[in-house]
């Protein structure tokens, strides 16, 4: 599948890894490279290291490395504009990061059950299905994050049940 998305993230993945960051691409863009359909993805969502306290932290030292991410990101042509999502806009595209160390709390996903993709030379992780799922259902509880969204989540979560349970099913 054939995405303007996932070109920038791979591009600037390649920049992370020359840091030593392994990121994880996370929202609609990540789904859709598990799911091959598209979900009208908006923006990125990239997560790197990071306190796994997340917002509990001050939003300029939650995120390992974040000088250098900036650094990556300017060069990139990307403008800083919310410090506190950690979000950068170029020319409309915009790519918001956050911290991989939330997601055994957040939707109970141990890190070391994430697989590490490869493409172009560049290393990155991306969740299988099931963890998806456990990602939206987790989002989903969120009142903030529901309205912002819609109730998109409840799309995907649909979808993504859907799927799991046809692959049970032909596994039987």
């Amino acid at each position: 599948m054939k995405n303007q998305k996932i070109d920038e993230f791979i591009q600037i993945t390649k920049k992370l890894n020359d840091i030593g960051t392994i990121p994880l691409l996370m929202g609609s863009v990540g789904l859709e490279l598990v799911t091959e359909k598209s979900w009208n993805a908006e923006d990125l969502d990239i997560h790197v290291p990071g306190d796994s306290r997340g917002w509990e932290v001050p939003p300029e030292h939650s995120i390992f490395k974040w000088e250098k991410i900036v650094k990556i990101m300017e060069s990139s042509g990307y403008t800083l504009i919310d410090l506190h999502e950690h979000e950068f806009s170029k020319n409309g595209q915009s790519i918001e990061f956050g911290i991989i160390d939330t997601l055994p709390n957040f939707a109970g996903i141990a890190l070391n059950t994430l697989e590490v993709q490869q493409a172009n030379g560049v290393k990155y992780y991306l969740l299988n299905p099931h963890q998806y799922l456990q990602v939206y259902e987790s989002s989903s509880k969120d009142s903030y994050r529901a309205e912002q969204n819609n109730h998109k989540d409840i799309e995907k979560i649909k979808y993504l049940k859907s799927i799991l349970h046809s692959d049970k099913n032909s596994s039987d």
